[in-house]
């Protein structure tokens, strides 16, 4: 393979990379409430209670 293909799959998989890591820096928890806490707990429960039900 010619050099000019291997430097643009670097710059490609660099960016991907970058991009990734951007992201998980840049994320946070989003503040809930503990009634908005509760319902989720509560949503999922259910959910795994549904799948378990239709396995």
């Amino acid at each position: 393979m010619p050099w000019y293909a291997w430097l643009i799959l670097v710059l490609a998989l660099g960016s991907i990379i970058g991009g990734l890591l951007l992201l998980r820096d840049t994320a946070k928890k989003l503040p809930l409430t503990e009634e908005q806490l509760k319902k989720v707990h509560e949503r999922n429960a259910e959910m795994d209670a549904k799948d378990a039900e239709d396995r």
